[in-house]
């Protein structure tokens, strides 16, 4: 079917049941697919506006929870810190006090030299005693005999000599 207008010339085709059965598909399937986007449009709208809503409450009682575990985190760091400068503490007590005992036991042991020393001194000496009084003793002894028995001198003895070698 050919129209004529004045100066234009309209051609349309003519057309079959199928084509205009296609052609409603068409139209059809694009209302469908743009009535599924606006319904899917609406439910990630819904699902966003939830989600942000868990969001909130889950971080309103996340909120105490994290305000008492920098609490906690503070209390611990404090605490180390305590337990550290105290720690720093008894280890220079340690040291001081190992030197003094390291000083003492050095101070006796050369007190115990000298002790020792004057042991060996006190100890001759009263060898040299006890054999002089031992002598003086035989002397006299042997003057008193000669004294009461006058017939026969014996000559006087020395005393032996000590073994010396358990020193």
């Amino acid at each position: 079917m050919v129209f004529q207008a004045s100066d234009t010339v309209y051609v349309q085709a003519s057309r079959d049941a199928v084509s205009v059965a296609a052609d409603w598909a068409l139209v059809i399937a694009a209302v469908a697919v743009a009535v599924t986007a606006v319904i899917a449009l609406v439910l990630l709208i819904r699902t966003s506006r939830s989600i942000q809503k868990i969001a909130r409450e889950a971080s309103r009682r996340a909120d105490p929870l994290l305000e008492r575990g920098k609490s906690v985190a503070a209390n611990v760091e404090f605490i180390s810190a305590s337990v550290r400068t105290d720690i720093e503490g008894l280890h220079r007590s340690v040291q001081a006090l190992s030197g003094r005992l390291q000083q003492a036991s050095d101070h006796m042991e050369t007190r115990i030299e000298e002790f020792n020393a004057l042991m060996e001194v006190v100890q001759g000496e009263a060898e040299n005693v006890f054999l002089d009084t031992a002598s003086t003793a035989r002397g006299v002894r042997a003057g008193a005999r000669s004294l009461v028995r006058p017939e026969r001198p014996s000559p006087p003895t020395l005393p032996a000599e000590p073994d010396r070698s358990g020193e």
